[in-house]
């Protein structure tokens, strides 16, 4: 009741073209305190983010990807403040919340091969079973061969190698799907693979396949003694 009656005795005292702006001087500066509480937490967020790259050696890779979501929570979270300054309803706000909401869960379903990928892509780069410049094997089976090669690059989709096998016919890219990965069996090799066996020539195999195979020994029996 103080507060109030002192704001009162306050803006009685104030001119009258300022009292008929009130209300709009009002909201307008709660506005801009509110924009620059939202740019102040995000650059504080920001270098937060930065400094924990620098101590625990976080790669590019993930630091862009978490800025930019934590910038858009901070721009989201503003505009609904600004929202209820300017007089929107907490009711409106919510239906529009619970509709998006909707729309971003279907969105999701939609869309779970690429958001696998970009979840398996986070967990690359944390985790890091591999790194770029390691020689890598993706495996079906431990015993079946799979697509062998240097791992080269690594992004919010796929995983980039160099073919092993290729390299000596001037080389060819390997982009395996980052979800794969979780998938299958990986080996990672700890130098440069060995360099796959030459193929045989083709008329090799031919004359070994029409070469006839040689008879059978006979051992002497009762019936066939000379």
């Amino acid at each position: 009741m103080a507060t109030t009656s002192k704001l009162q005795t306050l803006t009685a005292q104030l001119p009258d073209w300022v009292r008929d702006w009130l209300e709009v001087i009002v909201p307008a500066v709660q506005i801009l305190l509110i924009v620059l509480a939202a740019w102040i937490l995000q650059r504080t967020l920001r270098r937060l983010m930065r400094r924990a790259a620098a101590r625990y050696q976080l790669p590019d890779e993930l630091l862009v990807p978490v800025n930019g979501l934590l910038r858009w929570l901070t721009i989201g979270g503003a505009v609904l403040l600004v929202l209820e300054r300017l007089g929107v309803s907490a009711t409106v706000l919510w239906t529009a919340f619970t509709g998006f909401a909707t729309v971003g869960a279907v969105a999701f379903f939609a869309a779970w091969s690429v958001l696998s990928n970009l979840f398996c892509a986070l967990l690359i780069l944390t985790v890091r079973p591999y790194r770029i410049g390691d020689y890598i094997e993706v495996l079906d089976t431990a015993e079946k061969p799979g697509a062998k090669g240097r791992v080269v690059d690594i992004n919010l989709l796929y995983t980039t190698l160099e073919d092993h096998a290729a390299a000596a016919h001037g080389g060819a890219w390997l982009q395996i799907p980052n979800a794969l990965v979780f998938q299958r069996v990986v080996r990672r090799f700890q130098g440069v693979p060995p360099p796959p066996p030459p193929a045989a020539p083709a008329h090799t195999a031919q004359a070994t396949a029409t070469t006839p195979a040689a008879p059978a020994p006979q051992l002497p029996g009762p019936f066939n003694t000379p």
